[in-house]
């Protein structure tokens, strides 16, 4: 006798227009749990942090990390071949995160990676220690540049040189720029990323290199780092225009990467075209790390339509976690990680697991089953369902 056919497994889940609907999920996609060949990008995820959420503690206030999921995701990410881009926005920097904590983060990471045959990390280093008041003058964002720097450096780390926002708020010219980086990048050991993060991501960074026009502010940001490129690896843009991305890409000094951070366009910008590629640095590879490394594979062995066939169900799901206001992309990010198991509970840093409506994290169940991102439909069942009940839904 055959075994019976096992029906769908299915879940009720709200919609836009306020109405519960039936949805049927999709088989789970088989990703390689390693990969099968050497990428041909550099591809870092910018990686959250696990928040404890049974610390005692007031969350609006204080910061607690539960340092054993966090470490335990990070080793997920390399067993895919992706590179940990350490402490940055995605781990809720300068938004929860502050920097005692972030630098304890980079130190229990950089330990970690020793054990892990190469094991690619570069870490955030940024100017947010730094109160308001406390930046007054470009020494002072100078000196705290220097702090951070030294910090990661004495542990062995790479450095992701972030945008400050200290720095956008006392600069008066692109001169000033000019100025931080010129000093900054001519005592870094080794050669660093540059990380150009948009308002979009965080609003303080309005005018960031000095000139509200973003054509003009890339003149100031290119003519900086061709000016220093023996002490940079590349520079990554999070301005989620792809134009932009490839008009700076093909400024770039000969030997320089360009870090894609447009978690819109990812996939043609790191396919590249004639003329150039992008490697990657992005938010939305931790939430796809699977996608993505099957998807590196496929590229790396020029199988250009299977590439595609995996990252285009993923792109839906990128642009809902990113949607404006784009700040919140992080709380999406944790909640797919808790669908699949990455974690115990849906919390993050400052409470932030509630910057997003239940209908967005509705919309981001549905995108992420279509991409066969949910590797265990009951789990994720399961936990929707429960957090579905919290909002007064039954799932």
């Amino acid at each position: 006798m055959n075994a019976p056919e096992q029906l769908p497994l299915k879940i009720s889940l709200p919609t836009a227009t306020g109405s519960i609907e039936a949805y049927a999920l999709r088989v789970p996609r088989a990703f390689p749990i390693q990969p099968r060949r050497a990428f041909t990008r550099v591809a870092y995820a910018a990686a959250h942090v696990v928040a404890d959420a049974r610390a005692v503690t007031d969350p609006w206030l204080h910061v607690a990390v539960d340092w054993d999921a966090t470490i335990a995701y990070r080793h997920y990410l390399w067993s895919l071949g992706l590179g940990v881009a350490e402490a940055m926005d995605t781990a809720q920097r300068a938004m929860g995160l502050d920097w005692p904590t972030s630098l304890e983060l980079i130190r229990r990471t950089l330990a970690a990676a020793r054990d892990v045959p190469g094991a690619l990390v570069a870490s955030g280093a940024g100017t947010d220690h730094l109160a308001p008041d406390a930046a007054r003058t470009i020494d002072d964002v100078i000196r705290a540049y220097e702090e951070q720097i030294g910090a990661i450096e004495a542990l062995g780390g790479r450095i992701i040189l972030m945008a400050s926002r200290a720095l956008a708020r006392v600069a008066r010219s692109p001169a000033d720029y000019e100025r931080v980086y010129d000093r900054v990048l001519g005592q870094a050991r080794a050669p660093v990323i540059i990380h150009w993060l948009g308002e979009m991501f965080d609003p303080a960074l309005k005018g960031y290199w000095g000139d509200l026009d973003p054509q003009r502010a890339m003149d100031v940001a290119v003519g900086v780092i061709n000016a220093h490129a023996a002490k940079v690896d590349g520079v990554k843009i999070s301005l989620l225009d792809a134009d932009q991305e490839i008009a700076m890409r093909r400024r770039l000094a000969p030997g320089l990467r360009m870090y894609t951070g447009d978690d819109f366009n990812y996939a043609e910008l790191i396919e590249g075209d004639t003329r150039g590629h992008s490697d990657a640095l992005l938010g939305i590879f931790d939430a796809i790390a699977p996608a993505a490394s099957a998807a590196l594979g496929e590229l790396a062995a020029g199988n250009l339509v299977a590439y595609h066939e995996i990252l285009a169900p993923t792109v839906p799901l990128s642009r809902h976690l990113f949607r404006t206001p784009t700040r919140f992309y992080k709380t999406g990010v944790v909640f797919l990680a808790w669908l699949n198991g990455h974690q115990d509970h849906f919390t993050l840093i400052g409470g932030q697991q509630s910057a997003r409506s239940i209908l967005h994290l509705a919309e981001a169940f549905r995108l992420a089953d279509a991409a066969g991102l949910l590797r265990a439909p009951e789990l994720a069942c399961t936990r929707m369902r429960a957090l579905l009940a919290v909002h007064g839904i039954a799932g």
